[in-house]
């Protein structure tokens, strides 16, 4: 599966490097076409400029940088995340294809829109993937599970033994949850 993802993910990353030097090189291209949807961008979130040429180019930036990551496998899962959410509003503002009255032009646009859709597919999965490990959710459950149970049989064991050995299974339960928060952050600090 190792050798799958370092072919997969470059594959993936090529589209938007290319797609995101071109329009870092050439903002004026697409500018008027994604007016549309990055005026009212603009306007609705603070602190993102609403001229469509700056959109464009941070975009674009974006593209070629998270690009750049996913193909090299730095970061990946949030490398994806983020061409994901660029690649919203570029087919949104790229690939109306319900506006166009031309049959041909209309034709086109929505097989260029199905075709964002399946890359946005493909993100969403490479956004997903843990190269084989538990998800966060899994091993913090699991760390928490096994936690209890060693604490409980502790202190059922202690219960038999006495006092001395009812402090030891409470001090195993603690140390159980100190096992499961070092795991999460274990886990966090890795994303």
């Amino acid at each position: 599966m190792a050798v799958l993802r370092k072919c997969a993910r470059p594959l993936l990353a090529s589209v938007f490097l290319s797609g995101g030097f071109s329009t870092l090189r050439n903002p004026k291209r697409v500018a008027p076409a994604a007016e549309p949807v990055a005026v009212p961008l603009g306007s609705r979130i603070p602190r993102l400029p609403e001229d469509p040429e700056r959109l464009v180019r941070i975009n674009g930036a974006v593209q070629l940088g998270a690009g750049a990551m996913l193909a090299t496998g730095r970061v990946p899962r949030v490398a994806a995340l983020a061409l994901a959410g660029s690649l919203v509003p570029t087919t949104l503002a790229g690939h109306a294809w319900w506006k166009e009255k031309d049959p041909e032009r209309r034709a086109a646009q929505r097989t260029q829109f199905i075709k964002n859709l399946s890359l946005l597919g493909g993100l969403l999965l490479a956004a997903a993937d843990t190269h084989g490990k538990p998800s966060l959710a899994y091993r913090g459950r699991s760390a928490a599970k096994s936690g209890a149970t060693r604490g409980r049989s502790a202190v059922k064991s202690g219960a038999h033994r006495g006092r001395g050995a009812a402090e030891s299974g409470r001090r195993a339960a603690r140390n159980a949850g100190r096992d499961a928060r070092g795991v999460l952050d274990k886990v966090t600090g890795s994303l």
